[in-house]
């Protein structure tokens, strides 16, 4: 499978990113009966409110769309779950960036982050199968005012770059609304900024 099958939706809060992955996902469903979904769900529930939105999420997924949740090691379950016929969505590269650099116990390892970013990246070029990824654009508010924020913000960014730069469609979703363009590679971000 080449990169040019990759999707990239990114969006802010709310700007409908999930609906649209699902719906491109929908769309790979009614196109052969041999098809399959799977959605990679990098959510991890440690509150109420995330459980709440976790629930929301699984319960407004169209039927036939399996899930597996992996909160770290997406390099690892792509290359798994890779296969001819199927599709698989990523949802979302921010809470997996979040999982990484902002864990809710230990400390962060930025060299381990780093190691599975570039084999997740790596990962793309020869996969099986589409991949839809869903991010968050978190660059157009203020500058944050802790140091950990704007680290997490610059990496976000650069994933997210990195990551367009091996998909062949990137959508932008605004108010619900996507727009979407092919990828155009000498524009492409090519790698790693550290």
């Amino acid at each position: 499978m080449t990169s040019s099958a990759h999707h990239l939706i990114v969006g802010g809060q709310r700007s409908g990113k999930s609906r649209q992955a699902e719906g491109l996902a929908r769309q790979w469903l009614g196109a052969s009966p041999a098809h399959e979904v799977v959605v990679l769900a990098t959510a991890t529930a440690w509150d109420d409110e995330m459980r709440a939105r976790i629930a929301r999420h699984q319960a407004d997924r169209p039927a036939g769309m399996a899930t597996v949740e992996e909160p770290r090691g997406l390099s690892r379950v792509l290359r798994e779950q890779a296969r001819p016929g199927r599709m698989l969505l990523v949802d979302c590269l921010t809470l997996w960036l979040t999982n990484w650099l902002m864990p809710a116990e230990g400390v962060a390892d930025h060299a381990a982050w780093r190691r599975e970013r570039d084999a997740m990246l790596e990962t793309l070029s020869g996969l099986g199968s589409p991949v839809v990824f869903v991010s968050n654009e978190v660059g157009w508010g203020m500058v944050p005012m802790s140091r950990e924020l704007r680290v997490f913000v610059d990496e976000l960014g650069w994933l997210n770059q990195a990551v367009a730069a091996r998909c062949g469609q990137l959508t932008l979703m605004v108010a619900g609304q996507p727009w979407t363009r092919p990828v155009d590679a000498s524009e492409a971000y090519p790698g790693d900024v550290a």
